[in-house]
């Protein structure tokens, strides 16, 4: 038997594309946390605070309605940050586009915003997972580990697939083994132990101001201007939290603003003009997919030192 869901509702000021906020939290096309049904709605499977949870949400596009319904001990966690979740709390405030492109773009993603979670363990184990290898790569070794060692979803999900990843004492119990067969290589699953082992301290992380969060993340050996940035950019809300170091993110934003790939310095310089914004510019370069064209034999699979 399971037990009812708990729900919430809402009306919108503003245009909402479900998928288009959430797709930043689907790791791959088989992430068994993550679903998008025919309706648009998304389903999503997590553990907070409180314990594991399975939220769906939908959105009315004309009434500027937004329903969440949610199963699990996690319920309520859930549904009070549900609209930050998508974006409620973002402020474009300040925002101007200083290239076409990005004027574009804004015209044609309308009802993107920068989400926040609130939940910075769900957002970093996969961001250091993903360190320096290939997507396809990270994504496979992330399903792999979830499916083995994660639990089902709380409701009807669960019986259909659906899984929440395990909990900081549920990764830290993974055999070394398993973690190479994924395969993540021991600079990365031993960062992933490092920061379970601090678990609590990094959600709180979600409390402080932006610097103070950062300054947490960073504490964490094998964590890095990447993998804090892509933590920010999902659990806490940055709309300034750009990607540098990664291997496609300067090439592509470069490519769609000025015509040419950019190292980091370039980017840096390109992104000066929407300080406090800069990662709204490079998520909307992402959505658009108006990056620079994939010629020649792609990145292999490969391990690094995390970044």
């Amino acid at each position: 038997m399971t037990d009812p869901p708990a729900a919430r509702s809402w009306v919108s000021s503003r245009p909402l594309a479900l998928p288009v906020v959430l797709g930043a939290f689907r790791h791959g096309g088989g992430d068994p946390t993550y679903r998008v049904g025919p309706d648009a709605a998304v389903t999503r499977a997590a553990q907070t605070p409180d314990g594991p949870v399975t939220l769906t949400l939908r959105c009315h596009p004309r009434l500027g309605r937004v329903e969440a319904t949610a199963w699990g001990p996690g319920g309520p966690w859930a549904l009070e940050h549900a609209p930050a979740l998508v974006g409620e709390d973002d402020d474009p405030g300040g925002f101007v586009a200083h290239h076409d492109r990005v004027a574009q773009l804004a015209r044609r993603f309308p009802g993107w915003r920068v989400p926040r979670s609130g939940l910075v363990l769900d957002a970093l184990v996969p961001a250091i997972v993903e360190q320096k290898v290939t997507g396809a790569e990270a994504f496979a070794g992330y399903r792999r580990l979830v499916r083995r060692y994660g639990e089902p979803a709380p409701g009807p999900a669960g019986r259909h697939g659906l899984m929440v990843a395990p909990t900081a004492g549920g990764w830290q119990r993974i055999p070394s083994w398993e973690w190479l067969r994924a395969p993540v290589d021991p600079a990365r699953s031993g960062t992933v132990l490092r920061a379970c082992g601090v678990a609590g301290r990094l959600q709180q992380a979600a409390d402080l101001d932006l610097p103070a969060a950062y300054r947490r993340l960073r504490a964490v050996p094998g964590v890095g201007v990447w993998t804090a940035a892509e933590v920010a950019q999902r659990a806490l809300g940055d709309a300034d939290a750009v990607s540098f170091g990664d291997y496609h993110v300067a090439r592509d934003v470069g490519w769609a603003l000025v015509g040419q790939p950019l190292d980091d310095a370039g980017l840096a310089e390109v992104l000066a003009p929407y300080a406090g914004h800069r990662y709204r510019v490079q998520r909307l370069v992402e959505l658009g997919g108006v990056g620079m064209p994939r010629r020649g034999p792609r990145m292999p699979p490969r391990t690094h030192l995390p970044r």
